[in-house]
């Protein structure tokens, strides 16, 4: 079976047209193994928000278009979802949407003697994250940051 990351990119560049059709956005493509069930995650988006019908619109339209590309040689699930409003910023295109937004870097170990940092993205230079907390930005190294993902204040 070919890596996970090259049945992710292969399936995007599959079902790319048919989000377009729809008008949709894929956020994330990814397969991923959860216990002893494999899984093809499509996280799609849209500017006014995403829906359980667009999921299931865009689920019941790329099942053909995966049978087609038969991309992955064992079973596994198709899960359709939106990538909600705490969303991980896992790409470049992420990180470039969500520019003014709140995020949390959470670190593989503590940074600066802290294990996570909340501010305003300010964008990414080279391979920093620049975040703005307090009014300072913050140049982080990309490759300190386990986890990066919008915040939601209630």
């Amino acid at each position: 079976m070919a890596g996970a990351k090259n049945i992710a990119q292969t399936v995007r560049e599959g079902i790319q047209p048919v989000a377009d059709e729809l008008g949709l956005a894929i956020w994330d493509v990814e397969f991923l193994k959860e216990g002893a069930r494999r899984i093809l995650r499509v996280t799609i988006d849209h500017e006014d928000g995403i829906t359980i019908e667009d999921c299931e619109r865009m689920h019941r339209a790329i099942d053909p278009v995966l049978d087609e590309l038969d991309p992955i040689d064992t079973a596994y699930d198709l899960e359709v979802s939106s990538p909600g409003i705490e969303r991980e910023l896992r790409t470049d295109a992420h990180i470039d949407a969500s520019v003014g937004e709140l995020v949390e870097a959470r670190f593989f170990a503590p940074f600066e003697g802290k294990k996570s940092i909340e501010g305003i993205l300010a964008g990414r230079e080279g391979t920093d994250l620049l975040l703005e907390v307090n009014g300072t930005v913050c140049r982080i190294p990309r490759n300190v940051v386990a986890k990066l993902q919008t915040v939601f204040k209630f």
